[in-house]
């Protein structure tokens, strides 16, 4: 990483400040910026902070990486594949394409060396993925095999028509069968490398539909449908009506009564529509182990 220091000599917005002084673009300083990586006075900034003159801006640049990803010999679980798509069920802490530093051992690498062909309507980086679950989530993608199938798979997605369905461990018990939370999500205005819940019209709209599966002594297994698709939305979400994931170290409380590696939050269910066949096709993928070993645990308590 290379950082790069500046004492503002003009006023303006940091973007358009930094790229008069440096080799970045605009578009360049406001990724970086985004990515938590551009600092005005010691503090996080926004691409639109405005600069005084005699103000400290420090950008943080990643080393340079290759140009595209590169197949990798990762076992990886594909429940359904035929020349169109695959399916496939993504451990925790797999990231799912580079990004941020980390550009091996991610879900692309694996599908690179696992599967003949993958669209390029993602880019050299994202080849074949429609959309993403965390790192530290479990579950469900479909993968797109050629650019005809992704198309028709974003536009199920834009539109709603295929379902990604999820199961979570929440802290606390719910005190309603089922529930919708509707709210903006951008990034935290205070930590840029997290998500939040945002006054309307500053963020991004989001919803989620979730419902009470099981209720236990301090927490309650429940089911989320994403209706829309935001960067950690349920996690988000899950917080905002209190009542965080289970081991979720960025949203959840901070002393945890288990040793996980990650939120206890799995995608079990995908509904589309196949690309070629106009098939209705469904998915499921059951609890990881470690999830389950946790439910075993609380199902005791409640003498069950």
């Amino acid at each position: 990483m290379t950082a790069l220091s500046f004492t503002a000599e003009a006023e303006g917005r940091i973007d358009v400040y930094v790229s008069s002084v440096s080799e970045l673009t605009r578009s360049a300083v406001k990724r970086l910026a985004d990515e938590g990586r551009v600092f005005l006075n010691g503090k996080p900034a926004k691409a639109s902070s405005d600069v005084k003159c005699g103000d400290h801006v420090r950008v943080d640049v990643p080393d340079p990486v290759p140009t595209r990803a590169v197949p990798e010999d990762i076992p990886i679980d594909v429940i359904y594949e035929d020349d169109d798509i695959a399916v496939v069920n993504k451990p925790q802490g797999m990231t799912v394409h580079a990004g941020a530093g980390n550009y091996e051992g991610t879900l692309v690498n694996a599908l690179l060396f696992r599967l003949k062909n993958l669209s390029g309507v993602g880019g050299a980086y994202r080849p074949g993925i429609v959309h993403r679950i965390d790192k530290d989530t479990s579950g469900l993608l479909v993968v797109a095999k050629n650019d005809f199938a992704h198309i028709s798979l974003s536009e199920q997605i834009a539109k709603k028509t295929a379902k990604r369905e999820y199961l979570a461990l929440l802290e606390g018990v719910l005190k309603e069968e089922h529930g919708r939370v509707v709210t903006d999500i951008g990034r935290d205005p205070k930590n840029r490398l997290k998500m939040a819940v945002l006054p309307a019209g500053e963020g991004k709209e989001a919803v989620t539909e979730w419902s009470a599966v099981e209720r236990f002594r301090e927490n309650t297994l429940a089911a989320f449908r994403l209706q829309t698709g935001r960067t950690h939305q349920i996690r988000v979400h899950a917080r905002y009506i209190g009542h965080p994931v289970v081991g979720d170290k960025v949203y959840g409380y901070q002393r945890q009564r288990f040793s996980l590696d990650g939120q206890l939050l799995h995608a079990y269910r995908l509904t589309l529509i196949h690309p070629r066949t106009g098939e209705e096709m469904v998915f499921t993928a059951p609890l990881p182990d470690y999830f389950e070993h946790v439910l075993e645990i609380l199902r005791r308590e409640n003498g069950s």
